[in-house]
């Protein structure tokens, strides 16, 4: 059962995109998240599973159950994937899909910053990139573009 505090996401069967062709990108991007859990050690199955939002290749927010749920891991967790390093984040803090976002915004700026200067810390978001300053420019750009363009897109869009 979806946790009460949690609103803006829909089963994923019920995804929507603008046209089909996004909708085709949202589907890969479900199946890219499914992966990217599944892979972690500590992923022995799923359970339900939802959309919160996303924009064709360049980012989709999904929430997903963990099923079953390993001794000392949070049974839901936000994925996000696209163009940039997937990550999954605890629900603390992120009722929706957008503050989900907002906090991958946050937290893959603290291993920007470590990235600059080649080094890694288990005290922030676990990536499969390598912590170089070439990656971390890049991730960078794309974080930015994030703040700037996207995340207020998407709060737009929520509110129609």
């Amino acid at each position: 059962m979806l946790p009460a505090a949690i609103s803006g996401v829909v089963p994923v069967v019920e995804m929507r995109g603008e046209d089909e062709k996004e909708l085709e990108y949202l589907r890969a991007a479900h199946k890219e998240a499914e992966a990217f859990l599944l892979d972690q050690k500590w992923c022995f199955g799923l359970g339900e599973q939802y959309f919160g939002c996303g924009i064709g290749k360049i980012v989709s927010i999904f929430l997903m159950e963990l099923d079953p749920v390993p001794t000392g891991v949070d049974r839901w967790l936000w994925v996000v994937v696209g163009d940039l390093p997937s990550a999954y984040l605890v629900l603390d803090d992120c009722p929706t899909p957008i503050e989900a976002l907002k906090s991958y915004v946050v937290e893959m700026r603290h291993w920007v910053e470590l990235a600059y200067e080649g080094i890694t810390s288990p005290d922030v978001i676990p990536t499969n990139t390598p912590s170089t300053p070439e990656y971390a420019e890049m991730l960078e750009s794309r974080l930015n573009c994030l703040a700037d363009s996207v995340i207020p897109e998407l709060e737009q869009w929520r509110h129609k």
